[in-house]
């Protein structure tokens, strides 16, 4: 419970982590160019920023900054990309964040140039590593950093700590050559990235995002930040994980889905207010447009699914349509899987025609980079490229391969995935009696976060009667007034992307797995259930605290 910054890892054990701090420190010196490439998602455009911003303090007088274009780049440091930083820039120094683990060939590119490389990265590498002079990446074979659960944001940060002590143990730490220099300022960029990956919320990331939430709560947030959640209708003063991963990230990520993330790490770069606001806005906009392609999309992907059935024979599922947008299948994918329970890959075509780009999403329990790594061994030619984590993955493969990548996808998928896993499990941490839904009980929840991947906030399960309910967000929500089974005043609950009606039993009750939060609407706090599952109640059950007799026990 304890997320003082007194608590967090040191960085000992990260390999490369020396060479990388004398490569940045030799280009700082000697005043040459630095160009960071980030990557077209929340933790590849916070990294981006936290480096470009963090360099700058601590005496880099040259650093820019690009990201590939999502249709036209592709993912990581391509040798398209290094070609046009190169023709823009004319760099010494590449420092890539979120990226370049697996970019053999764009390393190979850049060193043809005569342009030192630093990677900084945090996915699973390939079989071999890049030719890079640095690469400092928590999970690259043999690194002793206790947590391999940073996110790229996060591994940057960490250079950054140890550059500052490298430049003040030197003694070149002068008036405006990064003096004082305050990397906590950074710190609510690094929890941005870091809630918005999704990475899990292990003791070290957890003081990472709580360090960068006091700042949020405290006014002093950095101007990008602060527009993304005012843009959001978020106060910032009483800002909490969830604001970062639902309304925050979704935004920031559309410049990356839907156009170009140069825009949010400008906005997350802005110095004034004005400026920040009006980046932010625009990235709002964008964010609305995703949702009405996302929504659209979803209805496709729904027909598609129910001319196969709700029954998928197979443990994994993969979909495709020419009209979709390679921007948001990712989300698609992450919608799909959570209604079938099963890794689905959804795939659109990529502007060449011949290649079709894909996203994957997984369960718990089946690593889907591992799956691809296999399907792609055992079947060479199969994927183009690919990489990712346990629970969210990309790739590439060539449009005549779909048929026979969806088959061997679900024939691997079906070889690793246990029958028991193949059903969704609610796990509950029991049930609030009705006297105890009070507005404090609801604060202690919200601050013992913070909450997220790996370290999920508490849900509870419960029988209630429903008082009311109608239809919000343009028909897309719920709203509910639920009455505790025995007694109590009606509560008010939202169910997300639920439909009415609710099905209840022949008492006019309903079951309800819900997270138990503070809603804090114009300047009011009050208790709310946010329902994660909800059904007909059964017919009966044993009170709580009352044992229920099985026949013949």
């Amino acid at each position: 419970l304890d997320h003082s910054l007194a608590r967090l890892l040191p960085p000992r054990g990260l390999i490369d982590l020396d060479r990388a701090v004398a490569l940045l420190d030799d280009a700082i010196e000697s005043a040459a160019r630095i160009v960071v490439v980030g990557d077209y998602d929340a933790d590849g455009a916070t990294g981006c920023a936290v480096a470009v911003r963090g360099l700058r303090l601590l005496g880099a007088s040259e650093v820019a900054f690009e990201v590939p274009n999502r249709l036209r780049h592709g993912y990581g440091l391509s040798p398209e990309i290094v070609d046009a930083v190169h023709a823009r820039h004319a760099p010494r120094l590449i420092v890539t964040v979120d990226n370049g683990v697996s970019s053999v060939e764009g390393v190979a590119r850049a060193k043809q140039l005569g342009i030192d490389v630093l990677i900084t990265d945090h996915h699973l590498p390939g079989a071999s590593l890049p030719a890079a002079d640095a690469i400092v990446n928590p999970n690259r074979p043999g690194d002793g950093f206790p947590s391999k659960c940073l996110a790229g944001v996060g591994v940057m940060f960490y250079v950054l700590g140890a550059l500052r002590a490298h430049r003040r143990h030197g003694g070149r730490e002068r008036a405006g050559n990064g003096e004082g220099a305050d990397l906590a300022a950074l710190l609510d960029l690094v929890a941005l990235g870091t809630v918005a990956d999704v990475v899990p919320l292990d003791h070290n990331n957890r003081i990472l995002v709580e360090q960068g939430l006091r700042r949020i709560r405290a006014g002093r947030a950095s101007p990008g930040v602060a527009a993304l959640l005012r843009v959001a209708g978020r106060d910032l003063g009483r800002t909490v994980a969830a604001d970062l991963g639902y309304a925050a990230g979704p935004r920031l990520n559309a410049a990356g889905r839907l156009a170009d993330m140069r825009r949010g790490i400008e906005c997350l770069l802005s110095e004034s207010e004005d400026e920040a606001m009006r980046a932010a806005g625009e990235l709002d906009a964008l964010n609305a447009e995703r949702r009405e392609i996302e929504s659209g999309m979803q209805a496709q992907a729904e027909a598609l699914l129910d001319g196969i059935g709700d029954t998928v024979s197979g443990a994994a599922v993969s979909l495709f349509r020419e009209d979709w947008h390679g921007g948001v299948v990712g989300i698609l994918a992450s919608r799909v899987k959570d209604r079938l329970h099963r890794p689905v890959a959804a795939f659109a075509p990529e502007a060449d025609g011949e290649s079709l780009k894909g996203s994957v999403r997984s369960i718990p329990g089946v690593h889907v980079r591992d799956l691809l790594d296999t399907v792609a061994t055992r079947n060479p030619g199969i994927i183009e490229r690919f990489g990712g984590h346990a629970m969210a993955a990309g790739l590439t493969i060539r449009r005549g391969m779909l048929d026979r990548f969806r088959a061997e996808f679900a024939a691997e998928a079906d070889r690793v995935t246990p029958a028991e896993m193949r059903e969704a499990v609610v796990l509950s941490d029991g049930e609030i009696p009705g006297p105890d839904f009070t507005l404090d009980l609801a604060r202690v929840l919200r601050d013992a976060g913070p909450w997220g991947q790996g370290f999920p906030e508490p849900v509870f399960d419960g029988i209630f009667g429903v008082a009311a309910e109608r239809s919000v967000g343009g028909g897309r929500h719920l709203k509910l007034k639920l009455l505790p089974a025995g007694a109590g005043q009606p509560l008010d609950a939202i169910a997300f992307n639920r439909e009415p009606p609710i099905a209840t039993n022949a008492r006019g009750e309903v079951q309800a797995a819900y997270r138990y939060v503070v809603n804090a609407f114009r300047g009011e706090e009050r208790p709310e259930l946010v329902v994660e599952e909800i059904g007909a109640a059964p017919p009966h059950r044993a009170p709580t605290g009352e044992v229920a007799e099985c026949p013949g026990s």
